[in-house]
């Protein structure tokens, strides 16, 4: 049986040192470390631990939210290990599917972690909705404003101008550029 650690942040902003500290004192013999999102599909390290991973060898993560938030995903990545017969240990939440104690508490803790992510979700969905409500529009604010496009639109109707110095000219990006002035042609047809 070898205790195999799997380490991950969102970003590499992020620091992992945390998680090292905790895998290396649970005694895993080999870490992996991703840099990914937990709502990708695709994480490198991921990928190469379930390669390594053989029968009888123990998976150690320090909370559950490393592999992932969705409840699917995780219930198929533990059923995955459990018919190749690798088994899952969380630190923090003292999880060990070794056991059936162990399985039952990952299923309602990933439901747990599932149901919270959704309340989040809707909590933002309604403030942005009241927020509409009131007149407000969410996003980004426009990097032209109005009179900014005019002055763009005149000078690439000039012809004496290009693209890029227009871009500069008004501050902003050639593709935003190009983007605001699409966005405001007339429609032909």
């Amino acid at each position: 049986m070898t205790l195999i650690g799997y380490a991950r942040v969102s970003t590499a902003d992020q620091s992992t040192d945390g998680q090292l500290d905790a895998l290396d004192a649970a005694g895993c013999e080999r870490v992996f470390t991703d840099y990914a999102s937990g709502k990708l599909a695709r994480r490198p390290q991921l990928d190469a631990l379930l390669d390594y991973a053989r029968p009888r060898d123990v998976i150690v993560i320090t909370k559950l939210d490393r592999l992932g938030r969705s409840l699917r995903d995780l219930l198929a990545l533990v059923a995955n290990l459990d018919e190749r017969d690798v088994d899952l240990k969380v630190l923090d939440q003292t999880i060990d599917t070794t056991g059936p104690a162990g399985k039952l508490t990952f299923a309602i803790l990933g439901a747990v972690a599932e149901f919270e992510r959704d309340l989040i979700s809707e909590r933002t969905r309604d403030g942005l909705a009241a927020a509409r409500a009131r007149g407000r529009k969410g996003g980004r604010r426009p990097v032209l404003s109005p009179a900014k496009i005019t002055h763009a639109r005149k000078l690439r109707d000039g012809g004496e101008h290009t693209m890029t110095e227009i871009a500069d000219l008004v501050g902003c990006s050639r593709a935003t550029l190009y983007r605001v002035l699409d966005a405001e042609a007339p429609a032909t047809g």
